[in-house]
């Protein structure tokens, strides 16, 4: 009964299996509810966007923030299409079998049933789709940003120059952390292709690419400079 449930799973992949989600969603919640006494990178960089919305009110003229929210379209464009090429990629070797033996015998693995074979790569798909949609609502949002900057009146007398310059904020904040989504997707759709040699190799690159997440958000050199001066 117990193989019936588990299917071509062995415990071992469904240990590693839910470290993979388990590590994916914690390291999320943490990224964007650090505590109070220490601010991860994403929340102190949510201060420096209110802080550049305020100085876009005074800034004449404002070709600067326009080339910013370009590049930042740029590089979520970028990143939609490289992870919808991955998914591609992902379907077209689950949808040929042959290939998966020959990716099995090239690495020396063992090949065990296609079944298995195809649920760890679309295990690295799925992720790879959710980064893809994370990009493309980030992209939307950084234009709904952009639009909102132009709102904001250009006389700083104008009692809704700030309060327009404050929501184009919050509308950016919320882009950069759809897009931030994505890219921990990203990084967590590399870690399950390890799932290919092994539910021990999968959950060695889960800690492995957990506590690199944790070290660019709460102990990274950029990090520190963020924290020097930081906007009220």
């Amino acid at each position: 009964m117990s193989d019936l449930l588990l299917g071509p799973l062995s415990f071992a992949d469904l240990a590693a299996l839910a470290l993979l989600v388990l590590a994916w969603l914690g390291i999320g919640w943490v990224t964007e509810h650090p505590p109070a006494h220490r601010p991860s990178v994403g929340v102190l960089m949510e201060g420096y966007r209110r802080e550049w919305m305020r100085q876009l009110v005074t800034r004449q003229p404002r070709i600067f923030d326009g080339a910013m929210m370009d590049g930042l379209r740029q590089s979520t464009t970028f990143f939609a299409s490289t992870a919808l090429i991955a998914i591609g990629g992902g379907l077209a070797l689950i949808g040929n079998p042959e290939r998966l033996s020959d990716l099995a015998s090239e690495f020396a693995l063992e090949e065990g049933p296609r079944l298995l074979w195809e649920t760890r790569i679309l295990t690295a798909v799925l992720f790879g789709a959710n980064a893809f949609l994370k990009f493309v609502w980030s992209h939307r949002l950084f234009s709904y940003a952009a639009i909102a900057m132009a709102a904001v009146p250009n006389d700083v007398n104008d009692p809704l120059a700030y309060p327009r310059a404050a929501q184009a904020a919050r509308v950016n904040i919320n882009a950069a952390k759809s897009f931030n989504r994505g890219l921990r997707s990203v990084y967590f759709a590399l870690a399950s292709l390890a799932w290919l040699a092994g539910p021990v190799a999968l959950a060695v690159a889960v800690v492995m690419t957990t506590v690199m997440l944790w070290r660019r958000e709460f102990a990274s050199v950029a990090r520190i400079a963020l924290l020097e001066n930081p906007p009220e």
